[in-house]
């Protein structure tokens, strides 16, 4: 498997890193038939590169680190991640590496790549959707691309079979990313920390610490009346408590 690094990037082409924060990977699996068990998974790292104007050359590799798997329950956390199952301490993250991007629409594409996990690699399509692609409001105002993706698999593709009467084989997988534009990895103009112009795409009138203009001094109609001067018995008054 070649690694991202090694691969000619095409000219048109910018590199974006994951956001650990805003990236999650949620899946939904059946428990014995009554409900569909839901987990989630923080905290996954990548990259990826791609030209907006043709997806076919993207190319995306990450990083999904399994101890950090939550059920919303300790003793469920711990069953999955233990060696008849995920395994964890063995393997400890799950990795997927695209070969190629099937474009469907200017925002909607499939993503084929290798899923390895527990040590088996399987091939995995991800059908990805576009949500956003332009400077981001807050700071740093990097530029940044927002997706949702999902996919089924087969657990006991990759050798997770254990209690088959109890859970389910098709594991649903839901992601929502976002990924920030790395430093040198396309216009240097991006590459800022200061405030900078509005794309046209943005849904925001200026950017937070904008300066704004002072305002203009008042004309000889609005200037304020003079305050008359006070007389000696004002004067002599006490203050108001």
């Amino acid at each position: 498997m070649t690694p991202l690094a090694s691969l000619p990037a095409s000219a048109a082409s910018a590199r974006y890193e994951l956001d650990p924060v805003h990236t999650r990977v949620l899946f939904a699996v059946s428990h014995a038939g009554y409900s569909q068990a839901l987990g989630t998974v923080s905290g996954s790292q990548g990259t990826l590169e791609f030209d907006p104007e043709d997806w076919s050359s993207a190319r995306l590799e990450v990083s999904v680190p399994l101890q950090r798997v939550d059920l919303g329950d300790e003793h469920w956390n711990r069953a999955t991640l233990a060696r008849n199952l995920l395994d964890a301490e063995r393997w400890p993250e799950a990795r997927f590496v695209s070969t190629r991007v099937e474009p469907l629409a200017a925002d909607r594409f499939i993503v084929h790549g290798q899923l390895t996990l527990r040590g088996v690699t399987r091939e995995v399509p991800l059908e990805v959707k576009l949500n956003s692609l332009r400077r981001h409001p807050m700071p740093p105002f990097r530029r940044t691309a927002g997706f949702s993706a999902h996919a089924r698999l087969s657990r006991a593709a990759f050798g997770i079979d254990a209690w088959p009467n109890v859970i389910g084989d098709e594991v649903e997988l839901r992601i929502e990313a976002e990924a920030v534009r790395a430093r040198g990895g396309g216009d240097a103009s991006d590459d800022v920390d200061t405030v900078p112009e509005a794309d046209p795409g943005d849904d925001v009138e200026s950017s937070p610490g904008e300066a704004m203009p002072a305002p203009a001094p008042p004309g000889p109609a609005t200037q304020p009346a003079a305050r008359p001067a006070a007389t000696a018995t004002e004067r002599q008054e006490p203050d108001q408590p």
